[in-house]
């Protein structure tokens, strides 16, 4: 008689079993040690001196928050952080007394767009002179300006009509201020696909990111809003863009290939989106190469030094299956030198206003 054997419970991917076959273990605290030995590569400065483009106000808000924040900077080797504040008025101006008096050079300061009486007549030229007075207050771009659906109002109660997103003709004055004063846009389109998708065990993005998740809300597709975006590149060829998170398109470079080919005032930032690079590391290399240019370095994960080396880590040295803070491991591209300095600060030295 042949010995008895217990067949494990058969998988269906569209019901995932609540447990594992311990039957103790939740799927949701899952979380395996690996086996897996590969070098482990530590580099506490980055290879060359390094402009973040892409930081918040919200990561340092009093003087001595700010100097740690510099002297980690010192330490892992970042020459100047963007400062985006999202701020006009008098909160632009607190924040600009806050960081560019106190650390000359280290610190550079983006202000937001006026979004009070959007349906005002005199709304365009309100909002191109707050551009302008805050060029005067130290301000050198503008940004992080985010549009995930709402437009820059960020209000749900607006009709989708009514909402100003940057394509908007309201704008156009800001635009054209922006582009004779050579301060750059930082513009946040859409999130990442997945956000558009239900939050369910078919997600893509581990439970902590479904706080930006879209799906079921009032906002147009995700589609739209990169046709939004595309509006505004050809409405507005004299200014110059960024878009932050490789456009939130960094799951299909190909597709962000045509998009780069198409608009030569675009450019992009990398931050916090070492996941999808890390994920298709040559796809990622021959993407950098190709676009060497255009390509800006960028966090937006705070001001931690072990944040920055993970970064140079990543972007410096060969080691695989590295652990990130997205829940895939990532592999390392080690970029050449001339790729590096120019991701690192050779293009932001170029396209940013240092005046």
């Amino acid at each position: 008689m042949e010995p008895q054997t217990t067949q494990p419970p058969r998988v269906d991917r569209n019901n995932h079993p609540a447990v594992v076959a311990a039957g103790s273990v939740l799927l949701r605290d899952w979380a395996p040690d690996s086996s897996l030995v590969v070098p482990t590569t530590s580099i506490p400065k980055a290879r060359f001196p390094v402009i973040d483009v892409h930081a918040h106000n919200s990561y340092a808000k009093t003087p001595e928050e700010i100097r740690e924040w510099v002297r980690v900077m010192d330490q892992v080797g970042v020459e100047t952080t963007v400062i985006f504040t999202g701020a006009v008025g008098a909160k632009l101006d607190e924040w600009a007394e806050l960081y560019l008096k106190p650390h000359l050079g280290r610190f550079q300061l983006w202000a937001g767009v006026l979004t009070e009486g959007i349906e005002a007549p005199d709304y365009p030229q309100r909002a191109a002179a707050e551009v302008e007075r805050c060029y005067r207050k130290g301000a050198r771009g503008l940004g992080e300006l985010s549009d995930k659906g709402l437009g820059y109002a960020r209000d749900p109660s607006i009709p989708r009509d009514k909402r100003l997103h940057p394509d908007d003709p309201r704008l156009d004055l800001v635009w054209k201020k922006a582009a004779e004063l050579k301060m750059p846009a930082n513009i946040h389109m859409a999130d990442h696909p997945s956000a558009w998708r239900p939050p369910d065990n078919r997600q893509e993005r581990p439970p902590k990111f479904q706080v930006y998740n879209q799906y079921g809300k009032d906002v147009p597709s995700y589609e739209e809003i990169l046709e939004i975006r595309d509006r505004l590149l050809t409405r507005h060829p004299e200014n110059t863009f960024i878009a932050a998170h490789l456009a939130n398109q960094g799951n299909d470079l190909a597709s962000l290939s045509k998009v780069m080919d198409r608009f030569a005032n675009l450019y992009l930032d990398i931050s916090a989106r070492s996941y999808e690079l890390g994920r298709q590391p040559r796809q990622a290399t021959k993407f950098l190469k190709k676009y060497k240019k255009r390509i800006l370095f960028g966090t937006d994960q705070g001001r931690r030094g072990e944040m920055y080396q993970a970064w140079w880590r990543f972007l410096e040295s060969p080691d695989e299956y590295v652990p990130d803070q997205s829940w895939w491991p990532i592999y390392g591209l080690e970029l050449p030198q001339s790729l590096l300095k120019a991701i690192y600060r050779g293009n932001a030295k170029r396209i940013l206003n240092w005046q």
